[in-house]
């Protein structure tokens, strides 16, 4: 089962975000099949930077979205086109 979660970079204590599409079964920060996001939660606000599309065609593809990373695309809606 594919999963979209959180995978920790950055230093000790000072936490940086990548959101990515793993397998379930994998570790954290293992190889995964691709990047859809950022997210940085040490800027005042928080800088989250999300692939809307990308997000769409996965959980399309039986992807499912970890808590975490259901909030922020919540909270981060996609922009709305202007025709």
């Amino acid at each position: 089962m594919l999963m979209i979660r959180l995978a920790r970079f950055g230093a000790k204590k000072k936490p940086f975000y990548r959101i990515v599409v793993i397998e379930k079964e994998r570790a954290r920060d293992s190889r995964n099949l691709e990047v859809v996001g950022h997210f940085n939660p040490l800027t005042e606000p928080s800088i989250v930077k999300l692939e809307h599309e990308r997000i769409a065609h996965w959980t399309k593809h039986g992807a499912q979205m970890s808590d975490t990373v259901a909030k922020l695309v919540k909270n981060n809606p996609a922009p709305v086109a202007v025709a």
